[in-house]
């Protein structure tokens, strides 16, 4: 059980730590003077995201669900 459980922190930390560096990357795209992007596009963007956090969090309660694949604007 200890195996499973160090294994369980070890992977999440490391990937949750990881999603959460890529989602500050996404905030940096907002800088106008670098890029330009329209609003449909941030919506997307993070519609997309919830849509895979949602995703994330069933499968924790029901083991339900596949991904949506790639993300495409």
């Amino acid at each position: 059980m200890k195996d499973k459980r160090e294994s369980f922190v070890r992977l999440a930390e490391g990937r949750v730590n990881r999603a959460l560096k890529d989602i500050r990357l996404i905030g940096n795209l907002s800088n106008r003077s670098a890029y330009s992007y329209s609003d449909e596009d941030v919506k997307k963007i993070f519609r997309a995201l919830q849509r895979e956090l949602e995703l994330a969090r069933s499968r924790f309660g029901d083991g339900e669900s596949s991904g949506s694949g790639d993300f495409k604007l």
